[in-house]
């Protein structure tokens, strides 16, 4: 996944390439940030899954 932060110049979104210690500032069109907002949504849900397995694991093993 690409850095994101706001663009000094406009304020808008857009991606940080660092090349040769020159950073340049590419414009995000609002499809591609529904998109990195989606893909965020899906790590979160993952994660989330994960957790509550390794949370049922660890109540059974002190249950034991």
């Amino acid at each position: 996944m690409s850095d994101v932060a706001n663009c000094p110049t406009c304020g808008g979104k857009s991606k940080i390439k660092n090349k040769n210690n020159e950073i340049t500032y590419i414009a995000i069109q609002d499809d591609d940030l529904l998109k990195k907002v989606g893909q965020l949504k899906n790590a979160m849900q993952k994660f989330k899954e994960k957790a509550e397995t390794l949370e049922k694991e660890l109540a059974e093993l002190k249950a034991k």
